[in-house]
């Protein structure tokens, strides 16, 4: 149980920093993009070995379990209606420098498939064959979704409408 624990710890080392930025780009911001590394990252914890010996390529099993769970965290959390009180004098800025960059407002508002076709291509460099396996998606549908997924961002910054 040592060397299992010994090798998702070297794992973790080795990736970590990878992940959170891979969960950043998911989530929009770093404090729910480390929620969601971390919860991914104790599930499959608890059962390294088989990750390892089942899945060819532990690291895209892990990308696609963020996806995954991100994904679901959306579907749960999208039908809430969540008004927040108005804050009475200055607003401090926020501390995250992407916040006011139009085409990181415009990718963290892509629905969650597209965000993770496009955050594995151009964000990680994965080509369509890797983004598909990591997704557990056809080829097809990475090019149909990059698509989309382009043609929203070019919309949603020249202030259009978004594509389903």
């Amino acid at each position: 149980m040592t060397g299992q624990l010994t090798d998702f710890e070297e794992f973790v080392r080795t990736h970590l920093s990878g992940l959170l930025r891979y969960g950043h780009a998911l989530t929009g911001n770093p404090h729910d993009a480390a929620d969601l590394v971390q919860t991914v990252l104790e599930k499959i914890g608890s059962r390294w070995t088989h990750v390892q010996r089942k899945t060819g390529d532990p690291l895209a099993y892990v990308r696609r379990s963020m996806a995954n769970a991100h994904v679901s965290r959306w579907r749960r959390t999208r039908k809430e209606n969540l008004v927040a009180d108005v804050p009475d004098g200055r607003v401090e800025p926020p501390a995250d420098p992407f916040e006011h960059e139009p085409l990181w407002q415009a990718l963290r508002e892509l629905p969650p498939r597209q965000r993770a076709v496009i955050v594995l291509r151009y964000y990680e460099g994965l080509s369509e064959v890797e983004i598909a396996q990591t997704l557990g998606i056809s080829q097809g549908t990475v090019k149909s979704q990059a698509s989309k997924a382009i043609a929203n961002l070019r919309g949603r910054i020249a202030g259009g409408r978004e594509v389903r």
